[in-house]
């Protein structure tokens, strides 16, 4: 949505898919209606998605009715059914909403920028690097859980700041730094494998759980910091958007139309590995919703540039409905939920390059 004068001379001129809303200061607002209606839509796919996964266990006879689960937050149910909805379900499924909606952002964030739609934070190494803080936390230095989660923001940033620092040459152009990312991811997970095969077999099994996603760990106060970075870091990605859509047409252009590129990718990515950095601390790595969540949006809304806001939903919709199978496919057993992304990113990539092939042969 943008703001245009009320007699604005091109409003005739805009597709079909978009409507002019008129402001009490005299200002149209254009609105694009299929972008709305689908962010619309998986909104409420989310909403629906979010209460049904209150209601179910993944033990037999676990599964509560929708009347007992709104009676836990209304106090009208037994403290059993509130601790086991409010502190056992609840932390799941909202850091799903808002980490999807997060890891979205941030693929939307590095996708943009580097003009390439496999430019995600767990192909370009991010991730990786929060997990190589994460492990050097719990198995070097013996800190447990809750050093996990501060050295998986170390390891993020850190690897941030090494990527871009061996990037920058000339200009962090978008092609040099997937590569750069690429090979730093390499290492990184080649490292990892070398912590995990010299840990004790029991601290090894906790870790490698760790990184698939632990989201049967959760407790309420987890929701709190990815909420938080969510909400700071959001308003300043609406400030930067502008600027960020320059990227689209390539950063000579957007030199050309006066915007200052280096600072400009510094504070994105700033902003992007921000918000991986919480998810991969609060929850551990959670890989390829990052990656899909930016392209299904554009391709839902038929846009020609990343949507930030229908990305955010898509990455919100596909990491809770991926909790539920990781919850509820195996039950009593719960699997990581980045297995269950795993197999999503897999299926995406598959058709992704049925789809290129055809194109080729045509």
């Amino acid at each position: 949505m943008s703001a245009l004068p009320p007699d604005h001379a091109e409003v005739e001129i805009w597709p079909p898919r978009f409507r002019f809303v008129g402001t009490r200061e005299g200002v149209r607002v254009r609105v694009d209606v299929r972008t709305v209606t689908v962010t619309a839509v998986l909104a409420a796919i989310t909403a629906a998605v979010s209460i049904w996964s209150l209601s179910i266990g993944s033990v037999e006879g676990a599964n509560l009715p929708l009347s007992r689960v709104l009676g836990a937050f209304t106090g009208q149910e037994s403290e059993t059914i509130h601790r086991i909805v409010v502190e056992g379900r609840l932390p799941r499924v909202a850091v799903a909403v808002f980490g999807g909606a997060c890891l979205a952002l941030s693929g939307a964030i590095f996708q943009t920028v580097t003009r390439n739609p496999l430019g995600s934070p767990d192909i370009i190494g991010f991730t990786s690097g929060a997990n190589t803080g994460a492990l050097v936390a719990m198995l070097v230095l013996n800190l447990g859980y809750a050093g996990a989660t501060f050295g998986s923001l170390v390891g993020g940033l850190a690897t941030g700041l090494v990527i871009y620092l061996l990037a920058m040459r000339g200009g962090v152009e978008g092609t040099r730094l997937i590569v750069v990312g690429i090979g730093v991811s390499a290492m990184l997970v080649a490292f990892n494998s070398f912590l995990l095969a010299r840990a004790k077999v029991e601290n090894a099994s906790v870790a490698a759980a760790w990184g698939q996603g632990i989201f049967d760990q959760l407790k309420f106060t987890d929701i709190i910091p990815v909420a938080v970075v969510l909400a700071l870091l959001a308003p300043a990605l609406a400030v930067l958007a502008p600027g960020m859509r320059m990227f689209e047409l390539g950063p000579d252009s957007a030199r050309s139309k006066g915007v200052d590129t280096e600072r400009l990718q510094l504070l994105l990515l700033l902003v992007a590995v921000g918000f991986v950095a919480v998810v991969t601390a609060v929850a551990g790595p959670v890989a390829f919703i990052a990656l899909i969540a930016p392209q299904v949006g554009m391709r839902l809304a038929r846009s020609p540039g990343i949507p930030l806001v229908t990305s955010a939903a898509v990455g919100a919709t596909l990491l809770v409905i991926s909790d539920v199978i990781a919850r509820s496919l195996l039950a009593p057993v719960q699997l990581p939920v980045g297995v269950v992304t795993t197999a999503l990113g897999g299926v995406y990539l598959l058709g992704l390059l049925i789809v290129q092939s055809r194109k080729v042969s045509v």
